[in-house]
């Protein structure tokens, strides 16, 4: 772990406002995520990686642009661990550092699934538009 990612993991604890090590690593939040098998780390990995500090791996997962913000994880966590504010917070961390948007809005239409919840677009605002 390098002292980049100590840093980096700070700094997704103080956005997120999570204390990882409260995390029992019961699998309750990914065994709860309706995204779960287009995921490469799983949230409770998150949580994990987070805590060692393990911040390289976050920030170039697919997950971090799967996860739909529905927060199922965190009504399921029995220690309030919170797991997608943590992948929030990695994706800002993202966003900061490409100094821009993950996506164009334009290219969003093309994107779009008819059979995608609604609940899916309000989040990808939230993630896409900050």
């Amino acid at each position: 772990m390098t002292r980049n990612e100590q840093s980096q993991a700070e700094l997704i604890r103080r956005i997120s406002g999570v204390d990882t090590k409260k995390c029992m690593k019961c699998g309750k939040c990914s065994a709860s995520c309706p995204a779960l098998d287009s995921m490469d780390l799983k949230p409770h990995q998150f949580v994990s990686y987070v805590d060692r500090g393990e911040i390289e791996p976050l920030l170039h997962s697919k997950s971090l642009w799967k996860c739909l913000s529905c927060f199922a994880c965190v009504e399921r966590c029995p220690r309030d661990v919170k797991p997608a504010k943590l992948i929030e917070a990695a994706r800002l961390l993202v966003i900061r550092e490409q100094g821009g948007n993950y996506l164009l809005p334009d290219e969003v239409p093309q994107l779009l699934d008819p059979d995608l919840p609604q609940q899916l677009l309000a989040s990808a605002f939230r993630k896409y538009g900050k």
